[in-house]
């Protein structure tokens, strides 16, 4: 048994940390999970995935923000999760299912280098536009085409769950930085979002192609998202903006995502380990 053993890799600069939880002598309480993700006190990252029991597919997944809160589901953090498992010889099947808070998902192998896997496709399930499934408190059945104002700015707000709920703003321009960390963390809190809410910016380019930024609830600014990748993606074709074939453009690099005609997504990208190690005493110590 590799006890307190960890792995930490990224998908597109998006970063997590992979850990077994029959392999940890501590509880994941909230303040550990924020101690661990803190860049000084911690390992750093944007996240924990935690492998659990599953009785209804290959794998269970959990999935913390480093805020403490639990994510339904992650794009980034399942293909993290599915190389863990597939590098460290959880499984040699390079097609599985893992079951998450979001529902039950199939992930493949696309591609291993040196026995590691390198690029991964998942299946994110299907994309829901009606706006009590997503939660949103909206007027109309569905969350489209919104006007909303916030503060000196009205965004045109379009809603959707991929597993986990999301906003998407559409624009002619992408924002700066520090805009998107600005209006980003006021839409993620706001009362219509019961249950707070992931926000994309989003500007087309053309109708195979679109270039984001992001705001993650319960991260803040990321450098790159799938489940937000789906989300966009999802929303382009249903305005009639994309085909079925989309690339997203992110900081952290490019995810390929397909949405049929009935709205399930599939996402493909690549994935890269930063290190693996074991939790320190001291610091086991400090969390529990």
């Amino acid at each position: 048994m590799r006890e307190n053993f960890f792995v930490k890799s990224h998908g597109l600069g998006n970063d997590y940390i992979a850990v077994d939880s029959e392999n940890l002598t501590f509880k994941l309480s909230e303040e550990a999970i924020r101690t661990i993700c803190d860049v000084h006190y911690g390992i750093g990252s944007d996240g924990i995935l935690v492998k659990v029991p599953s009785e209804k597919a290959d794998f269970g997944l959990r999935i913390f923000n480093p805020d403490g809160s639990e994510a339904e589901k992650s794009g980034n953090g399942l293909r993290i999760f599915c190389k863990f498992l597939f590098d460290y010889r959880y499984t040699e099947k390079k097609e599985f299912t893992v079951e998450t808070l979001g529902g039950v998902v199939k992930a493949k192998i696309e591609e291993v280098h040196n026995g590691k896997a390198k690029i991964i496709t998942v299946d994110m399930g299907k994309a829901v536009f009606e706006a009590k499934e997503i939660p949103v408190l909206c007027d109309e059945k569905e969350c489209i085409g919104k006007k909303i104002k916030v503060e000196d700015k009205e965004f045109e707000i379009n809603c959707v769950s991929v597993g986990n709920p999301h906003c998407v703003i559409i624009l002619d321009k992408l924002l700066e930085d520090k805009e998107v960390k600005k209006y980003g963390k006021i839409i993620e809190n706001l009362s219509i979002f019961p249950n707070r809410i992931n926000v994309q910016f989003v500007k087309p380019v053309d109708r195979h192609t679109a270039k984001i930024k992001i705001w993650e609830r319960g991260a803040g600014y990321t450098l790159a998202s799938g489940s937000s990748s789906c989300a966009v993606a999802s929303v382009l074709v249903k305005k009639g903006l994309a085909e079925e074939y989309v690339n997203i453009r992110m900081p952290g690099g490019i995810l390929h995502i397909n949405v049929d005609k009935d709205f399930n997504i599939r996402m493909t990208g690549e994935v890269q380990e930063i290190c693996n190690g074991y939790f320190s005493e001291e610091l086991v110590e400090r969390v529990q």
